[in-house]
């Protein structure tokens, strides 16, 4: 069973949910606004993909930031806690089976490779 992480209002995870459907690929959603996020969780991702990637420079999180605050998350530590205390900024949606992640954002073309359609 596949994990979708993210938030129900961002139109990336609705077209995420949206295609996830269509195909008939099952799945379960965490919403990081009820639910949240842990460290570990975060940490587990950052061994997969680097913490740069996993954070929404290009949200309204991040870009409400000035410019010391986005200086000092220069390093997966600050990252992360900055990502638990702000799950708005992590990027979405992640997709996730059996603690391995198997992508970040979404695209169409992508995820028809990665579910083998």
């Amino acid at each position: 069973m596949y994990t979708v992480y993210g938030i129900p209002n961002c139109n990336s995870v609705k077209k995420a949910v949206d295609w996830l459907t269509s195909q008939e690929i099952p799945f379960v959603f965490h919403n990081y606004k009820k639910e949240g996020i842990t460290a570990a969780k975060l940490k587990n991702w950052c061994k997969q993909q680097s913490w740069e990637l996993l954070l929404n420079k290009k949200g309204t999180t991040w870009r409400g930031l000035d410019t010391i605050d986005q200086n000092s998350i220069s390093n997966e530590k600050a990252a992360i806690g900055f990502m638990v205390a702000h799950t708005s900024s992590i990027k979405r949606p992640i997709i996730e089976k059996n603690e391995m992640l198997i992508a970040v954002g979404f695209d169409a073309i992508a995820y028809e490779k990665l579910f083998a359609l």
